[in-house]
């Protein structure tokens, strides 16, 4: 199954999808359409190994998943990743710009 259609079969369960878990299996067996959107904070080289801050959006079908991990003190992180589904791209692109800016 897909994840559009599986978000979209939780919703009619009357279920808030916006910030639910996907089941391993979904989440690893389908890439999204598109990524429409991406920053990431990382002062250091590209080859750091550390977690840095980033915000993202990407694409399912109708669903736009958006997520990323807020800045701490320095330039590596150990916040938890957030995320949002939402069939608005608005409310994905205002979510993931006030977490990037935030870190910023």
């Amino acid at each position: 199954m897909k994840i559009s259609k599986w978000l979209d079969k939780k919703e009619a369960e009357g279920i808030d999808v916006s910030h639910i878990k996907l089941p391993e299996d979904l989440a690893n067996d389908e890439a999204p359409a598109e990524t429409i959107y991406f920053k990431e904070i990382r002062p250091c080289s590209i080859l750091c190994p550390g977690s840095h801050p980033f915000a993202t959006i990407e694409r399912y079908g109708h669903w736009f998943y958006c997520r990323g991990r807020d800045k701490e003190n320095g330039p590596h992180t150990t916040k938890p990743q957030w995320w949002l589904f939402t069939k608005d791209s608005e409310l994905a692109f205002k979510t993931a710009k006030m977490h990037i800016e935030k870190s910023g």
